[in-house]
Order: structure tokens, then sequence, then C-alpha cells
């Protein structure tokens, strides 16, 4: 491609995220049955999870190189207030309880920050009309 010229087919579309974990069947049991995911199969110490059409993937890292915690993974829901209570009765441990981060022009953007079993920081987020 000539210098200056851009590509119009830009990335868009995330078909996978792995997820590191130590523990493959303690991580797999969190994330269906303490998050309710829809888990999709197992490959060995490989575990798949649907994500409303992204693929999760919870894997042991190779080697040391990646060896370190994902990045934060930001679950949208509808209402922040009841997934963080459902998820509360299932054990899961919040940092934080559901908080205004951002009021935007039409909704108001709420988070809370929420570990794995292998000590992954995670979120809910919710987009709360006005």
């Amino acid at each position: 491609m000539p210098s200056g010229t851009y590509n119009t087919r830009m990335l868009s579309t995330i078909g996978q995220i792995a997820i590191n974990v130590h523990d493959s069947d303690r991580a797999t049991a969190f994330y269906r049955d303490q998050l309710g995911m829809k888990h999709l199969f197992s490959a060995g110490k490989l575990s798949f999870f649907d994500c409303d059409g992204v693929r999760l993937m919870l894997s042991p890292p190779e080697n040391a190189e990646f060896d370190h915690p994902s990045s934060i993974l930001y679950f949208k829901v509808a209402d922040i207030n009841q997934q963080y209570e459902t998820m509360q009765s299932r054990g899961v441990k919040f940092e934080d309880k559901p908080h205004l981060v951002a009021p935007m022009p039409t909704y108001d953007l709420w988070m809370t920050f929420f570990r794995d079993s292998e000590n992954n920081m995670l979120a809910l987020m919710s987009e709360v009309k006005r």
C-alpha cells in the first residue's frame, strides 16, 4: 500500500478474548456457575464461553512472558443493581458498589468492579437512561 494511503477496511470485530488462569477447573466453575456465562466447550486446559457472539477463552499462560493479569473486561448489563445483587448471592466478591462514573447527555454511565477466581479484575457497566 503506498505511503499516505489508508485501508478503509479496519479491524472492528473481536472473535475471541483470552483470560489467564492458573486453575482451569476453578476458573471454569466461576465463569459458568457464579457469572452464569454459557460454557461452549473445553479442550484440555482451555475453556471457552460465549459472550454474545464473542468467544472468551480461559487459558493457563504458555510461559512466564504471558503470566500476568488480563485486561479489564467490562460486561454491559441492563440493570447493574440487580446484576450486582445476583452475583453477590452467587459468592462474587466486589471491589465496590455500583456507582455513577459519568453523566452523559442521554444516560448515566454506572460501573462496579469485581475479581474472578484467578484475581483478574472485571467490571459491570450499565447505561441508565435519564
